[in-house]
């Protein structure tokens, strides 16, 4: 699961994100936090992160947190 995000993240496909990310999920990285799936994937299309989280929680089989 992560490891396809990660992949998504690399290639800029946001479909494929948007379906992996659940629509609550928290986003921190850098000392702030971003909630809520759309925030998510309009600030990473400005700028992604490279490489996989340092921790990460899964809700009903999507990424509901995500630490870098």
């Amino acid at each position: 699961m992560v490891s396809d995000a990660v992949a998504a993240l690399e290639r800029r496909d946001w479909g494929v994100l948007k379906l992996l990310l659940h629509p609550y999920l928290h986003w921190s990285e850098g000392g702030v936090t971003i909630r809520g799936r759309t925030k998510v994937l309009a600030h990473l299309e400005n700028a992604a992160p490279q490489g996989p989280p340092d921790s990460y929680e899964l809700r009903d089989g999507q990424i509901y947190r995500w630490t870098v």
